[in-house]
């Protein structure tokens, strides 16, 4: 199978629309990864998401739709806390969990009654589901565990010969998965920490809990099983206070020969000699350049040694989540 990267236009989007109806997958752009997307009312089309990615059938999908839809159609119940917060923050990179009227695909929840609902405000996000009119349920378009997509390019390293059609939205400016809330109950539970952060939801709703998985446990959202976000050379995280730590340790690996690079933030790039992949300085900088210098380092070295960055607070907590899963050891 050949793979076009297309930009978002009327080709791309009449091309789209054919492959989705047909039963086909396509790489979408979103403001936080590329997601690969299939009609969420078709299971083939669904479950053919969980092989292309290589993707455990327990861990649930995200459906995607467009500003104009109406989740009635796929939800029960839609608490006020939930439509307090969709206007303040969406469309954006929040997902929000439902009591699901089960009209999608049964493939899309694994078996949860709930749904998973996210209105990305990438505008060619939009314009494709605009186009295409159905939910689609998109994971980021990566093979499963590898460090998530944030360019055109970055799709096509990993599914290339998999899939038809990658619609190219330049690169994403979030850089890490949307936060998802659990929207079921009488106060808001975050599932996943992302760039809409506790406080902002509590500010909104009034209050916000989140969520502590129990390994054993049923994932209830995407990301909280198994590895992810994962380079495909080693990798050795350090704290913040570790600095002198984590020197001697790249010292010992440039003396055996290994190939090794520091990533941290900019703060501590500047503290630090040798060959450093620096994530910028701010939260939201570190966060949009997580992935591509995750990626950048799996192409240039034999082993990663992260640093973690001082300030973990606010949109750090889901860039910590992420980075410890990326440094984690595979299960």
């Amino acid at each position: 199978m050949e793979t076009k990267i297309l930009p978002v236009d009327e080709n791309s989007l009449r091309l789209a629309k054919v492959i989705i109806e047909h039963g086909g997958v396509v790489g979408m752009p979103t403001e936080t990864v590329y997601g690969l997307g299939a009609n969420a009312f078709d299971s083939s089309a669904v479950e053919s998401i969980f092989k292309i990615k290589g993707r455990p059938n327990d861990n649930p999908l995200i459906v995607h739709v467009h500003a104009e839809y109406d989740l009635n159609l796929l939800v029960s119940e839609i608490p006020d806390y939930a439509r307090k917060l969709a206007k303040v923050y969406l469309p954006g990179p929040l997902t929000m969990v439902y009591k699901s009227k089960g009209a999608v695909s049964g493939a899309v929840s694994c078996g949860l009654d709930t749904l998973a609902i996210r209105i990305p405000s990438h505008e060619g996000a939009q314009k494709f589901l605009k186009y295409v009119n159905l939910p689609i349920a998109a994971p980021s378009a990566n093979v499963s565990k590898h460090v998530s997509p944030t360019s055109a390019d970055h799709v096509y390293a990993d599914l290339n010969g998999r899939i038809e059609l990658i619609l190219d939205g330049g690169k994403c400016s979030g850089g890490i998965e949307s936060t998802v809330l659990d929207c079921t109950g009488k106060v808001p539970v975050i599932l996943r920490s992302g760039l809409v952060t506790r406080e902002m939801i509590a500010k909104v709703a009034g209050d916000c809990e989140e969520y502590v998985y129990r390994e054993g446990g049923k994932a209830l959202s995407p990301g909280m099983k198994y590895k992810h976000y994962s380079p495909k050379c080693r990798t050795k995280l350090f704290a913040s206070n570790e600095l002198s730590k984590a020197m001697e340790y790249y010292g010992e690996q440039i003396k055996k020969g290994v190939r090794a690079v520091i990533m941290c933030d900019s703060l501590t790039a500047v503290k630090v000699a040798g060959n450093v992949l620096d994530l910028g300085c701010t939260g939201a900088e570190i966060a949009a350049n997580l992935y591509g210098k995750l990626r950048e380092g799996e192409e240039i070295a034999d082993e990663i040694i992260a640093i973690e960055p001082e300030n973990q607070d606010g949109v750090m907590v889901g860039v910590m989540n992420r980075l410890k899963k990326a440094c984690a050891e595979l299960k």
